[in-house]
């Protein structure tokens, strides 16, 4: 790619963020996009819609990037809980990484790589028309004493990672036990999930419970809820609450829209009328279909709640019976954050969910490996001309060419890589996870991995399936091959950053896809729709930053011209991500910094690929003493990593005996534990099951939909 090509992706995108800033900060301030732009304010109360006109809602305004910069992490822990905080600390911690490779990078290896003259020399008279491989590691000549300074810079930056990592790692850990310690008594504290529950003839599901944990862990067991099989009862409130929805904006609507005719020849009726007995037959059915399943549609499992966040515990890690199939333990999530769906699941059926989601993923990177080869395909002109020689003329045209190469391949694999995260989380959705939080950590790890080898490996050596399966059946052929490839890719990486980084991220302030959502639902939407506040797509943000990190500490020292586009990217998502949690985001669950072990993980990974690559280019450019002193490198790093799952990884498991004794303790004799219990008791009651109240003016729609006996 020309230096020209990348100048016009910049400006492009440059323009776009520009644009969504301008229409963000006028737009958040008009009443009647406060639903888009400020939902959460709205359901808390902290925003009121002012109907006066007032001329300074038609400017922008910086006003809210201010507002944004002065939160603290105190401020974020408060309103967001821990995990907005540790997302945050991913931004910063990689603002860190890259401010440091950055210094070095540019002031010491960039110079270095430009005076090279491996490929050709510089032309500064005609800058943008030089290739982008000059300022990368492939122009320097092989065997020069100047590549000690790569040797160099890759020790330095592994042990400022490594450093970083440690602290950062210690800091969270602390600040989850500190979390813990602060936290108001919470029903999965004190409860657990039991599964495979055997069942003698003649006795039910809840006698077995209570009979075991009553002699097995007498002292402290609580009480005990068994699971039912919802689902048919869900999808019946589902349509009731849908028809509950159009019946009340029928009655807010002009009334000659209460009157339609039923059928192609039936006669004029009341819509509202219609739609109340269509309701009242709905709600027989619930009543009914609720009956059966509190009856007999028990499954062999139940929440567990004891005495003691101990006492709970102990039971957890405890195998509760010499066949380990049997009463099977884990964690109970927050009540809210239950997937209740998984339940309905037999164990064969879980089992084969489990191996579908494994070929649906295979078959979903090999579908994807489609779209990287067409983009690979357009980042080189003459194949171009090839391929399709009725586009030569077009292609001669400077601008065309400049958008096709520079800016076009990463707006498409941005396009199609947009649908990989709602598809990881249903694939998640169906692997038998029993929170929304598993299945979300769950997507997490699969858009992270999907998108390091279908964008980074595949992209890098851009060839057909068998070659890189191949390449990785060898393993000694992979430094050398990556020592090729990837300096050869670094300015379709550069493009990328710019576009997958800063559009899409100011494209996420600006809220596209709710605000036309807005816009097309505003004409069938009443006063009682109630307000849909947001919670931020862990699975789809933290691998995207995640990725940038690989991207950033793999390229430092090939081509680190990629590394201003990656500062840029970070400053920006660091104020946007401060803004969203304020005004957009809100909490759905709080696993107190579990996602902080995938970034870890994450940054490990890169940092031994990083070596790998190493090892190739100086064996490459026939350095072999510098490619036999990185070979230490990976292997100090993953014994680094090892004694930071040993010293770190248990707590982000399960809390110490030490914090849950302790805090027991603090509470023992505090007189809320009792109402607390009480609650407890009937926490993890399935929400199918609950009465459900609705409002009306009719009185049938003012009895619950449920009955409550």
């Amino acid at each position: 790619m020309l230096v020209s090509a990348l100048l016009t992706s910049v400006g492009i995108n440059s323009g776009l963020c520009v644009l969504f800033f301008v229409l963000y900060s006028i737009l958040r301030k008009q009443p009647s996009y406060y639903e888009v732009y400020v939902p959460r304010l709205l359901a808390e109360g902290n925003s009121k819609r002012r109907s006066r006109f007032n001329l300074e809602r038609l400017l922008p305004s910086p006003g809210w990037i201010t507002k944004a910069w002065k939160l603290s992490e105190e401020d974020i822990l408060s309103s967001s809980g821990l995990d907005a905080l540790v997302f945050m600390r991913i931004i910063t911690f990689s603002l860190k990484v890259f401010t440091f490779a950055g210094i070095i990078g540019i002031f010491i290896l960039l110079p270095v790589n430009s005076i090279g003259t491996q490929l050709h020399e510089i032309d500064f008279a005609d800058l943008s028309n030089n290739s982008l491989d000059v300022f990368t590691i492939s122009n320097v000549k092989s065997g020069s004493k100047w590549l000690w300074i790569h040797f160099s810079a890759v020790y330095i930056v592994t042990i400022f990672v490594c450093c970083l990592l440690y602290f950062e790692y210690r800091y969270i850990s602390s600040k989850r036990i500190a979390y813990f310690y602060s936290s108001k008594p919470q029903p999965h504290q004190f409860t657990i999930l039991v599964r495979s529950i055997p069942v003698s003839f003649g006795s039910g599901v809840s006698e077995s419970v209570e009979s075991f944990f009553k002699e097995f862990h007498p002292t402290t067991y609580l009480s005990h809820v068994v699971v039912h099989r919802t689902n048919k009862l869900r999808s019946l409130i589902h349509e009731s609450k849908k028809l509950y929805k159009s019946l009340l904006h029928l009655q807010s609507g002009p009334s000659h829209q209460k009157y339609r005719r039923i059928g192609l020849f039936g006669k004029r009726v009341d819509l509202v009328d219609h739609y109340e007995k269509k309701l009242e037959g709905i709600e027989q059915n619930v009543r009914l279909e609720q009956s059966d399943v509190s009856l007999a549609q028990e499954t062999r499992a139940a929440f567990v709640s004891f005495k003691s966040r101990y006492g709970a515990a102990v039971a957890c890690h405890l195998q509760q019976s010499i066949n380990p199939t049997h009463w099977v333990t884990e964690q109970a999530p927050e009540p809210d954050d239950v997937y209740w769906p998984f339940f309905s699941s037999s164990f064969l059926r879980k089992w084969i969910s489990k191996l579908v989601v494994v070929l649906a993923c295979i078959l979903l990177t090999i579908l994807f490996l489609i779209p990287v080869l067409v983009v690979q395909g357009l980042t080189n002109l003459s194949q171009l001309e090839i391929m399709f020689p009725f586009l030569k003329s077009i292609l001669t045209i400077t601008f065309v060419s400049q958008v096709i190469t520079g800016y076009l391949p990463s707006l498409i694999l941005q396009l199609f890589l947009k649908i990989v995260p709602p598809i990881m989380e249903f694939l998640s959705s169906i692997q038998g996870y029993i929170s929304h939080s598993d299945i979300e950590k769950s997507a997490c790890n699969k858009v992270l991995w999907f998108t390091i080898w279908n964008i980074f490996f595949a992209t890098v050596f851009s060839g057909s399936v068998l070659s890189q399966v191949s390449i990785f059946l060898d393993p000694k052929n992979i430094p050398g091959k990556l020592a090729v490839s990837v300096p050869a890719q670094a300015s379709f990486f550069i493009a990328y950053v710019v576009t997958s980084g800063w559009t899409s991220t100011s494209s996420d302030l600006f809220r596209i896809i709710p605000l036309i959502c807005s816009l097309a639902t505003r004409c069938f939407k009443s006063a009682n729709d109630e307000l849909e506040v947001p919670s931020i797509p862990y699975h789809r943000d933290i691998p995207r930053v995640l990725f940038f990190g690989l991207l950033g500490i793999t390229y430092f020292f090939l081509a680190p011209l990629i590394l201003p586009f990656l500062l840029v990217y970070l400053c920006l998502a660091y104020i946007i991500f401060l803004n969203q949690f304020t005004n957009v985001y809100m909490p759905k669950y709080e696993t107190a910094g579990k996602f902080w072990p995938i970034v870890h993980n994450s940054m490990i990974f890169s940092l031994v690929l990083m070596h790998a690559i190493a090892i190739g280019i100086f064996t490459l450019k026939k350095l072999s003493i510098a490619s036999t002193l990185i070979f230490p490198l990976p292997v100090l790093t993953l014994l680094f990593n090892e004694y930071c799952r040993k010293r770190f990884l248990p707590n982000f498991v399960a809390y110490p005996a030490e914090v849950l004794l302790k805090k027991d303790r603090q509470e023992e004799n505090d007189p809320a534990m009792a109402e607390f219990f009480n609650h407890l008791v009937t926490a993890y009651e399935d929400p199918a099951l609950m009465p459900i109240q609705y409002s009306a003016t009719t009185d049938s729609l003012n009895s619950p939909l449920l009955s409550s006996n």
